[in-house]
């Protein structure tokens, strides 16, 4: 089934550097058509194409809004809701517009996400290791990191924050009904976005062993360890205490 599914996805790869082969040799435009497959089939994360910068200003968004937020890195047209895993779909869309950032729905069966600032999760990280957290697949743009997480509803993620004394203003989480820039897609405040930690699939019947609140979550097809929320926020909020000064260490 794999053998199968490796070559359509070869012949689909193979036909869109045949009807853009001027745009898809420069600037790596085919690793954004090759991670949107990779994501949508591999791993059945329902993406789509960011708005991507103004052709004209390539410091702008596309969108209408002169003063966006996050330039080049929302959707747009088409919406959140068209969000697929249909390669056909993901190959038209990146026919169109080889260069669009990789969007992913969180949400739903796909991984949700708890995001921080890049100087604090770089510590954090290291103090979860220490404390032998498991973590999944880490996201890093240069001014925010997000840690991927197995799907939670809002209804669960609003008791678990209403549970705690304290939840570090700095963290942001993207649910439900929310999305997230995945590599290699150029970041709104510049650069680039990458992975800190690559996402590991977990050989087939291969026991997990549960690691401080974590577990494994099955996507079709292809099995990832994402942690569950309340680990990563409990180790996160865990984090944040103790800094000079009565502080976070979460803090910007």
């Amino acid at each position: 089934m794999r053998e199968i599914l490796g070559r359509r996805l070869q012949r689909l790869r193979d036909r869109f550097q045949s009807l853009r082969p001027d745009r898809v040799q420069s600037g790596g435009t085919s690793s954004l058509l090759e991670a949107a497959l990779t994501c949508a089939t591999t791993f059945q994360w329902p993406v789509l194409p960011g708005v991507g910068r103004s052709s004209t200003d390539g410091a702008r968004c596309a969108c209408p809004d002169p003063d966006c937020a996050v330039p080049g890195a929302h959707p747009f047209d088409p919406g959140l809701l068209a969000a697929s895993t249909d390669p056909r779909m993901v190959a038209w869309w990146w026919t169109n517009r080889p260069t669009a950032p990789v969007l992913m729905a969180t949400g739903g069966s796909a991984p949700c996400a708890v995001s921080l600032p890049a100087g604090a999760a770089a510590r954090a990280l290291v103090r979860l290791d220490a404390q032998g957290m498991r973590l999944g697949p880490v996201v890093a743009t240069p001014t925010r990191w997000a840690l991927l997480v197995a799907p939670y509803s809002l209804e669960r993620l609003g008791e678990l924050l209403y549970a705690k004394d304290h939840v570090p203003s700095s963290l942001r989480f993207h649910g439900e009904g929310g999305y997230l820039l995945l590599p290699p897609s150029a970041a709104s405040s510049g650069g680039q976005v990458r992975w800190e930690r690559e996402p590991r699939p977990v050989p087939a019947r291969q026991a997990v062993t549960k690691s401080r609140g974590a577990r494994a979550s099955q996507a079709s097809g292809t099995e990832l360890w994402l942690p569950d929320v309340e680990a990563v926020v409990d180790a996160l909020v865990e984090a944040s205490s103790g800094a000079p000064g009565g502080g976070s260490r979460l803090a910007y």
